[in-house]
């Protein structure tokens, strides 16, 4: 246990020290002017994050934050880069994202009655995210959505364009209708 302990903040330590990462500049100054370890400096940040997802006002802007400003960033850059990878990476975060808040729409009473609600999000949020082979996103897509989505990606499809078809027809229909409408009013001046 204590080896594994150890394997965490090493990783840690390297991507805080890591000068390729944005952060790694803020935590060096921090570290400069408190004179305290960036590992923990990360950690008390970590748990004042998760401290005030439980009793902070705001917790949902934090939360949800916290689950767009990083995912969006590292997404721009995806598509500026030449590799292929990143970008279908990023594109299945954003899928899982999207069913989870269509999911947590209809849910949404839970938050008032689970006071841990944020917290609870933040971390699957991050594990969505993280850039391990356990990836929340790669998970969630490939046992869930992806076996849905191949079930049933043809009845959606037949019904995604039978209802372009009926609104192209009743858009069609209400031009109509309006054009005659003004024909008629302006016939009547």
């Amino acid at each position: 246990m204590a080896s594994k302990l150890q394997e965490y903040k090493d990783t840690l330590e390297r991507n805080l020290n890591d000068k390729g990462k944005p952060w790694t500049k803020y935590f060096e100054q921090a570290e400069q002017k408190t004179g305290v370890n960036r590992v923990y400096i990360f950690v008390g940040l970590v748990a004042f994050t998760g401290l005030y997802l439980v009793f902070g006002f705001g917790a949902e802007l934090i939360c949800n934050s916290i689950g767009f400003v990083y995912p969006a960033y590292m997404s721009m850059k995806a598509l500026e880069s030449p590799v292929k990878d990143d970008d279908t990476k990023w594109l299945t975060y954003w899928v899982v994202y999207a069913c989870f808040s269509i999911v947590e729409y209809f849910s949404d009473f839970i938050v008032g009655w689970f006071p841990l609600y944020w917290l609870v999000k933040c971390i699957f949020i991050i594990w969505c995210y993280l850039p391990t082979e356990f990836n929340g996103s790669l998970v969630i897509y490939h046992r869930i959505i992806r076996p849905y989505y191949l079930k049933h990606h043809g009845r959606i499809d037949d019904i995604a364009n039978s209802d372009l078809d009926k609104i192209v027809k009743d858009a069609t229909k209400l031009k109509d209708k309006t054009v005659k409408a003004f024909e008629k009013a302006f016939k009547d001046l």
